[in-house]
């Protein structure tokens, strides 16, 4: 339901719909009644085990051409497997959910079965997805929902609460009770890709990994690797890394929705671009990077005029990015142009200091079914995103990143992707 080339950050809307909003019919009101009847389901209080507290998931797919990275989650009783993209740019999980469905888009597994166990509207988690002086109780008994995303994908449903299944890297098994969507009425973005629904990754109360800390089943950190061979895997809790090993700059205080560092400067071959105050931030639910118009104009500006009488031309009739070059025979690896290209960096402050971070080749180029190379940096004003900059999965591969809530940090380290780690050792 999203990713590709847009993304999913920033446009999240959450609205509270109750029963007797003029938009719900009274089919809506029968299901919901019947579906969500309550009981006295509760969950026994699980003890946090240190010394395995972090908790491991492999990743699938690649920017290109599968286009997207996901995850398997397992929910319900019995547990079932569902495909999830991944996206650090949201809050909300929700599944395509049999409630029955109004509108679902294909998907890998059958629809998800909603438990009765209905989150209320007075539920913490259900304030906060709205807007201060947003949240109307019109139905006190549940908390209705509805998600948009930038590539106008949306997803309307109701909260509930149901087991999920999860292990400790030290093998302990764990199946807290959690809040998800249920989402009965889906409708696909310009960047759709046939998953079972979104893992929010964000920082709001509503995340998996803010419920799970809530809990105290992990620390409020999270991570991801993402190979660029494929692949690759996500992680919560902080014991998989060496911090002192860790390049780290603070979460922006100014912007606090997402992942951001703050503002950046773009250099090109370790020299100032003269771009500067660039907000960024850090993104999953977005295949590639994004630089507002002005940024993207004069850095494929630059790259244009480095590639002069080179022996890589301008392939227009590629239409696989915005912006694609050939050589005399089809390339096959980025090693084979990576002469050309310099590495970019962005820079951000972190106190007295900045932090650089940095953009090889590798992490800003594909090389396209046709054999060319592209530019996996596009211009994110022409997709809604105005001057906002992303850092998406094309430029966070082979390298392990990493969110650290409690500290208010972000950090970074290469790593090897491709192995799922069981201790610190397993990072590099």
């Amino acid at each position: 339901m999203r990713k590709g080339e847009v993304g999913f950050v920033l446009f999240v809307v959450f609205l509270l719909l109750g029963f007797s909003s003029a938009s719900t019919d009274d089919k809506y009101q029968r299901w919901r009644k019947s579906m969500f009847s309550p009981d006295s389901t509760t969950t026994s209080s699980l003890l946090i085990n240190r010394a395995g507290s972090s908790i491991v998931f492999p990743i699938h797919g690649n920017v290109y051409p599968t286009g997207y990275y996901n995850v398997t989650l397992f929910v319900g009783q019995p547990p079932k497997p569902y495909f999830l993209d991944l996206d650090t740019g949201s809050d909300l999980t929700w599944l395509q959910c049999d409630a029955p469905c109004v509108q679902c888009t294909p998907a890998p597994h059958s629809l998800y079965q909603p438990s009765n166990d209905l989150v209320i509207c007075k539920d913490p988690i259900c304030e906060s997805l709205h807007a201060p002086g947003e949240h109307k109780c019109e139905n006190p008994e549940q908390c209705d929902y509805e998600v948009g995303y930038a590539d106008g994908g949306s997803s309307l449903g109701v909260l509930v609460k149901d087991v999920f299944a999860f292990n400790y890297t030290n093998g302990v098994r764990l199946n807290p009770r959690l809040a998800l969507g249920c989402g009965y009425d889906q409708l696909p973005g310009t960047s759709y890709h046939p998953l079972d629904g979104i893992l929010g990754l964000g920082r709001g109360k509503s995340s998996i990994l803010s419920q799970l800390h809530h809990q105290n089943l992990v620390r409020n950190v999270i991570g991801h690797c993402l190979s660029g061979r494929g692949g690759g895997f996500l992680f919560f809790g902080d014991n998989l890394y060496d911090s002192s090993r860790v390049v780290w700059t603070s979460m922006s205080s100014d912007y606090t929705k997402h992942y951001s560092p703050g503002v950046a400067e773009l250099f090109f071959g370790r020299k100032s671009s003269g771009l500067k105050n660039l907000l960024t931030i850090f993104d999953s639910g977005s295949s590639y990077t994004y630089l507002n118009s002005q940024a993207y104009q004069a850095l494929t500006f630059m790259i244009k005029k480095e590639l002069t009488g080179k022996s890589l031309k301008e392939a227009v009739d590629d239409q696989t990015l915005s912006l694609c070059w050939k050589g005399r025979k089809p390339l096959k690896s980025i090693r084979d142009v990576k002469k050309y290209f310099k590495t970019l960096a962005l820079s951000f402050t972190n106190g007295r200091s900045k932090t650089l971070y940095e953009l090889t080749p590798e992490a800003y180029l594909i090389i396209s079914s046709k054999g060319n190379v592209c530019l996996g940096i596009l211009n994110g004003t022409e997709v809604g995103l105005q001057d906002l900059n992303l850092i998406g999965d094309i430029s966070m591969q082979d390298r392990m990143v990493i969110f650290d809530n409690d500290k208010q940090m972000i950090g970074w380290i290469p790593a090897n992707c491709d192995r799922l780690p069981k201790s610190k050792t397993m990072y590099i």
